[in-house]
C-alpha cells in the first residue's frame, strides 16, 4: 500500500503533463491462494470478468485521480507488457519511452517520478520565450 500511495502522489503531481491509467490484471495475492499478510482487501482469485471488475473498483478508490481499466480474463495486457504483477510504463505518441522493472522487487515509483521530473524540465526549457510588446 505504501507504493500505491507513492504512485498516487506521482499521478497527482503530474496531472498537468501526463494522463495516468492503471491496468488491473490478475490478483497477485488472492485470499484463496498465496495471500499477503498485509493485504488490505480480501480478494479471491478472479473466476470471471465480473470478479475482476469488482476488484478493480477497489483500486479506483485507492487511486481516485487515475483511470482504471481491466485486463481480459486471458490476461493479454499482462502478457504483452510483462507486468507480473506490478510494472510502470510511460507511453508517448503510442511508443514506450519508459519501462520500469517487474514488481514487486524492481517496481520503483521513484524512477517514474524522476523520469517525469526530467520530462517536465524538458517541457519547460523548450517553451518559446514570451515577448512583451
Amino acid at each position: 500500500m505504501a507504493r500505491l500511495k507513492a504512485f498516487r502522489g506521482v499521478v497527482q503531481q503530474n496531472a498537468d503533463i501526463a494522463d495516468s491509467v492503471v491496468v488491473y490484471i490478475e490478483e497477485a495475492h488472492p485470499s484463496d491462494g498465496w495471500m499477503s499478510t498485509d493485504a488490505p482487501y480480501q480478494i479471491p482469485t478472479h473466476r470471471c470478468l465480473e470478479d475482476r471488475l469488482n476488484a478493480a473498483r477497489l483500486m479506483r478508490v485507492e487511486v481516485p485521480d487515475c483511470a482504471v481499466v481491466v485486463d481480459s480474463m486471458e490476461n493479454s495486457s499482462n502478457a504483452a507488457y510483462g507486468a507480473y504483477f506490478d510494472r510502470l510504463y510511460i507511453l508517448s505518441e503510442g511508443k514506450i519511452v519508459y519501462q520500469g522493472g517487474r514488481g514487486p522487487e524492481d517496481y520503483r515509483v521513484s524512477e517514474l517520478r524522476d523520469w517525469l521530473d526530467q520530462y517536465r524540465h524538458t517541457l519547460e526549457t523548450s517553451k518559446p520565450p514570451v515577448i512583451h510588446v
